[in-house]
């Protein structure tokens, strides 16, 4: 400042005005400064640090360079410029320290704000993000960052030490409790759905208090974000899925089969002893031809060996057309090259109630996708249908307007003809 005064009363500048103009051209002077450092530092420090980033093809700098950690940084050079010109104004030093000292803690926070960020997408590269999702931590530090550099802040602007500050936080403890409160939940839910592996991204979870019923896309610490099937989003706290209750169809996935677990019913006035005549077209049937051989074979020994009279089918053992309809989607289903054959598959009856007769398919498919799955169940279920007929069966179904149409159109022509006799 003097080497500047100096020079103007030498370049015969009035001596009223010298002290201005010499503020003035020291402020621009270092402004010139600061911007000349940022401008190195961005376009030829950055520049070397891409380029070496990029040659060596480093995954982990191509994230921090994305998310512009090293950018950001950069800004620190004009601040510690200033700081270290703070001196040439004497009257205003402390203050100009103060606000130098003050931009740096903020800018600080800042760049590990984004480090933090770039910290969580280098570990989102790796599988066991998936398991363990660490956002919810990352966000905790987060929240602590920029407590205790606010504080950091206040108390450099003050003149006073941090650390009385920090004593005075057990004074607010309760108003930060309140701010927080699902902060604080969403931690404590985050580390027992982590510890206990509860939900993962891309688990597939139904949860239909929230409306919730598809995959997983992300894990926060206070939210967990579902995609629905529908492709609208849900949102989720965090303690909602340790305090309630929901279905991870996670298993299901890593199984490799899907299950079916549906029903027809059974019209029971259709159900019958077998014939020799449906015997002999049963047999015709390729799923059924040695069962029905072997089964005859066992019936007539059983008959034999407990002298049982066979003029009557009521006395001992006959088959059924329910009996061999049962059998028979037992052999399709085991013959069917979309049907899980390693794991559990049934054809078993329910209770019979007012609808019927109810036969039960529970098998599992060897396809998770579910348009292939709908596709899969939709064919068993079509061919079960058309196929109960040949057997006798009527499938139940409760009567329909058409149904009582005809049937009145039936009933008046009875009428008609009884009147014309």
């Amino acid at each position: 400042m003097e080497f500047v005064e100096n020079q103007l009363i030498e370049l015969g500048v009035n001596p009223g005005a010298v002290v201005y103009l010499a503020y003035v051209i020291v402020i621009i002077g270092i402004s010139v400064i600061s911007i000349l450092a940022n401008v190195i530092a961005k376009k030829i420090v950055l520049n070397i640090i891409s380029h070496y980033i990029k040659t060596n093809k480093s995954q982990w700098g191509s994230i921090l360079l994305e998310r512009q950690v090293f950018h950001k940084l950069s800004h620190v050079v004009p601040a510690v410029i200033i700081y270290y010109f703070a001196s040439v104004f004497p009257d205003y030093e402390h203050w100009i320290a103060k606000g130098a000292i003050s931009y740096m803690i903020i800018l600080g926070i800042f760049v590990i704000d984004t480090f933090l960020d770039a910290v969580n997408d280098i570990y989102t590269t790796y599988e066991i993000s998936k398991v363990k999702p660490i956002r919810g931590y990352i966000q905790v530090i987060k929240i602590l960052l920029f407590i205790i550099g606010g504080i950091v802040v206040i108390a450099n602007l003050m003149g006073e030490s941090p650390v009385i500050l920090l004593s005075g936080i057990g004074a607010i403890s309760a108003v930060i409790m309140l701010v927080f409160k699902d902060s604080l939940l969403g931690l404590v839910a985050g580390i027992q759905l982590a510890s206990n592996d509860m939900v993962r991204v891309g688990d597939w979870i139904e949860m239909p208090k929230y409306g919730a019923d598809g995959d997983i896309i992300d894990i926060s610490l206070n939210t967990v974000k579902v995609q629905n099937w529908d492709k609208t989003i849900t949102t989720i706290p965090s303690y909602a899925l340790v305090s309630d209750s929901f279905k991870n169809w996670r298993g299901m996935q890593k199984s490799g089969g899907r299950r079916i677990k549906r029903s027809i019913y059974i019209d029971a006035t259709s159900i019958s002893f077998c014939t020799e005549d449906m015997i002999a077209e049963f047999q015709t049937i390729h799923y059924l031809t040695e069962y029905i051989m072997n089964k005859e074979r066992e019936i007539e020994q059983h008959n034999i060996d407990h002298q049982i009279n066979t003029s009557n089918k009521v006395n001992g053992r006959s088959l059924t057309n329910i009996g061999i309809f049962r059998v028979y989607i037992q052999h399709y289903l085991r013959h069917h090259p979309k049907i899980h054959q390693d794991m559990t598959l049934m054809v078993r009856q329910l209770a019979p109630g007012e609808t019927g007769l109810p036969l039960e398919i529970y098998a599992f498919t060897n396809d998770i996708n579910w348009a292939v799955y709908e596709s899969v169940q939709a064919d068993i279920f079509d061919h079960i249908f058309a196929v109960a007929p040949e057997f006798g069966l009527r499938i139940f179904q409760k009567p329909s307007g058409h149904d009582v149409k005809s049937l009145s159109n039936v009933n008046q022509s009875d009428y008609r003809m009884i009147r014309s006799s």
